[in-house]
């Protein structure tokens, strides 16, 4: 049975609202395909071409992506470390940060100074943070191998050794945990007390009122911070081209190209190789084959980690 027209008026205010919700949503409309949706279709036509940003662009079909999954040189190392510091940084970013929260919002005297300390070195500038800790972990004159030396303990070369470069980019990521800190201290004291009254008197302990109390009242805050983490940590660039430069010596002027990943491509990573294959050596369309492949492995995660069951989701009932 075919249902009746609706009458001429509500058809004009039907039409009048939609209006209305397109006008206060114009700014973002624009915004997106301004900023995202021009340069993601630009990405995908320019993976098929070949370009170096002067001659009009050729079509060379999938060479591009045949040379960035099979012959590329450093794409396996890059994509590695990528994947290490997604999984390692990312983790222990979210661990650190929460258990930080948890202890400064249990903090009865001087919470405000606590507070105040560990968020200070998240409103650092990336590459002056980056600077400070290079020279703090300096070898030969940084003072944290000169305290781990007069204590007896083995001082790294931490950025100037490959097995220690990654692991001292974590350690800068943990100096600046601030922004998750007060994150989670604001799902933390978002908590009913009611709820820990109540598990109390059931006789649960601390690690029970963590495990039935706290985690599934924090857990899309923690789904917030983990997806967020693993999109920041793909496009990870700053830190780990400026500890790997100044750990090197290299002395950067104009006109210098010096070639990332310092020591022994243990700190390359993909957003540091489309870079360079895009504005160092012209290479424009391997680059957005590169960058396309960063997006969806970034997506495929992100799916992964936002679906119930097999996510951080709890399963629907």
């Amino acid at each position: 049975m075919v249902s009746p027209a609706p009458p001429p008026g509500l058809r004009r205010k039907r039409h009048r609202e939609r209006l209305r919700t397109l006008g206060f949503l114009s700014p973002w409309l624009a915004g997106f395909c301004v900023f995202f949706g021009y340069p993601l279709i630009a990405t995908v036509y320019f993976s098929f071409m070949h370009y170096n940003q002067i001659q009009e662009p050729a079509f060379v079909g999938l060479r591009n992506w045949t040379y960035v999954l099979t012959q590329m040189p450093l794409f396996g190392p890059a994509l590695g470390n990528t994947l290490w510091l997604v999984v390692v940084m990312v983790a222990l970013r979210v661990v650190f940060g929460l258990g930080i929260g948890m202890l400064v919002t249990r903090i009865r005297t001087g919470a405000g100074f606590f507070r105040t300390a560990f968020y200070l070195p998240y409103l650092a500038p990336p590459v002056a943070a980056t600077v400070a800790f290079v020279f703090l972990l300096n070898p030969g004159t940084g003072p944290v191998d000169e305290i781990l030396g007069a204590v007896g303990l083995p001082a790294p070369s931490w950025f100037n050794d490959p097995g220690w470069a990654k692991p001292s980019l974590v350690l800068l990521s943990l100096w600046g945990i601030g922004d998750l800190m007060v994150i989670f201290m604001a799902a933390l004291l978002d908590v009913p007390k009611e709820q820990y009254e109540a598990a109390e008197l059931d006789g649960a302990g601390a690690w029970g009122k963590f495990r039935y109390v706290t985690w599934p009242s924090i857990t899309p805050v923690v789904l917030f911070a983990v997806v967020t983490g693993v999109v920041q940590t793909m496009q990870y660039y700053t830190q780990a081209l400026v500890a790997g430069k100044l750990a090197s010596g290299v002395s950067v002027g104009p006109g210098t190209v010096v070639q990332p990943g310092y020591p022994d491509h243990s700190t390359l990573t993909v957003p540091q190789l489309v870079y360079s294959l895009g504005f160092q050596n012209f290479n424009t369309g391997a680059a957005c084959a590169l960058s396309l492949v960063l997006f969806a492995l970034a997506m495929a995660v992100t799916t992964l980690l936002m679906r119930r069951r097999t996510g951080l989701l709890p399963a629907e009932d």
